[in-house]
């Protein structure tokens, strides 16, 4: 059992139901008037009595995003390597008992440094590589060489994929990974089990121990989160921020950062079963905000423009633009191929670097120089064509 499995035994699901559906205006009033705020504070902040006090949230959250952050919001583009799936999450697109029939690809050597030339071209410096749930399709020598070809266009490149073990992070750390995104997507071992039917995903506690791997392998970012709308959110974020602070404290040398993925078109098959309305999002939010002061925010292109836009100075520090998530979404194949989903936000990179400049804030492309990173020579080689 790891550590941190342990720390979340301690707070069963009744525990925190019972702390949230108990706290009182009064309770609130004295958690927004703390400095330091304990796990017991955050589940006040996400009862129904702390919807009454979003704007004096709201102001909170606002002066502590800019007292650690500043005015500055940083940007960064996904690019999807593979939609080749061997798990069945029920809700995911990509899953191989989903019912979509588009085309299914995984991009050779060229092709991704077609995508990069282009993204580089928009003025990305931050890039998220991501893949299925397939290790036979893209397995870690693929990564590998996946991750060299990128950092030979971008500073900063980061992978969401399927768990690894702690030496396959080293070697892509050694490669100049930076960071490193996995979102538990429940930390309900009931729905988790009900929701990952099969694939090495279904593995509870292997993937809860992966991003602390990560981090000990030496990603310098660290970013978890919470697929919203499979289980009741205050719960399940509730516990996505123990693990944040879990992260902070163990993998001190790791920055590390939440994102907000909210379900909202899934696979016909799927129901979703809590959805999380736009005012709950806010609140979930700004309590995060006020619970972990130094963690980054990252907002992608799942939600609407207008929404993303007042999102803003609530706490945001990170957010995606002009995404696809179709593998060679972005020059080869167009919308030829399976997308994982289907974004809300639509904008240019132009667009939403405009919207942050107009909101008062200032659009960061990347905070460091390459300079800075001792990465392996070890060369790109020649990725197979599928």
């Amino acid at each position: 059992m790891t550590e941190f499995l342990q720390e979340l035994s301690a707070w069963p699901e009744e525990r925190v139901r019972t702390l949230v559906e108990g706290a009182t205006l009064a309770d609130v009033d004295r958690v927004l008037a703390t400095a330091d705020r304990s796990p017991e504070d955050l589940a006040v902040l996400f009862s129904e009595a702390a919807g009454q006090r979003l704007e004096a949230m709201a102001r909170e959250a606002q002066r502590l995003t800019r007292w650690h952050f500043g005015r500055t919001i940083g940007l960064y583009t996904p690019l999807y390597l593979s939609n080749v799936c061997g798990a069945d999450c029920t809700y995911c697109g990509y899953s191989i008992k989903s019912g979509n029939t588009e085309r299914r690809v995984t991009l050779d050597a060229e092709t991704i440094r077609r995508e990069c030339e282009a993204l580089v071209a928009r003025g990305f410096q931050n890039i998220l590589l991501l893949t299925g749930e397939a290790p036979y399709a893209v397995p870690v020598d693929y990564l590998a060489q996946g991750v060299a070809i990128a950092r030979e266009y971008f500073p900063s490149v980061s992978v969401e994929v399927y768990s690894l073990d702690g030496p396959d992070y080293e070697r892509l750390c050694g490669l100049g990974l930076e960071g490193v995104t996995i979102y538990m997507e429940t930390y309900d071992r009931e729905t988790y089990g009900r929701v990952h039917l099969l694939g090495a995903k279904s593995d509870y506690e292997y993937r809860l121990g992966a991003i602390e791997r990560a981090g000990n392998a030496g990603a310098r970012k660290l970013n978890v989160g919470v697929l919203l709308g499979l289980h009741d959110w205050r719960v399940d974020s509730f516990w996505c921020a123990l693990h944040a602070r879990h992260l902070q404290r163990t993998c001190w040398q790791s920055s590390v950062s939440v994102s907000f993925p909210r379900l909202q078109h899934v696979p016909e098959r799927f129901h979703i079963p809590d959805l999380v309305s736009d005012r709950e999002l806010v609140q979930l939010m700004l309590a995060l905000r006020l619970f972990l002061p130094e963690a980054g925010f990252n907002v992608s292109t799942r939600e609407a423009p207008e929404f993303r836009d007042r999102l803003i100075p609530l706490g945001t520090t990170m957010m995606s633009a002009g995404s696809s998530t179709r593998p060679g979404g972005y020059t080869t194949y167009g919308e030829e191929t399976l997308q994982q989903f289907e974004i809300e936000d639509r904008r240019t990179p132009a667009e939403v670097f405009n919207a942050i400049k107009g909101a008062g804030y200032d659009p960061v492309w990347k905070d460091f120089d390459r300079a800075f990173d001792a990465v392996s020579t070890e060369p790109a080689g020649e990725l197979p064509v599928r």
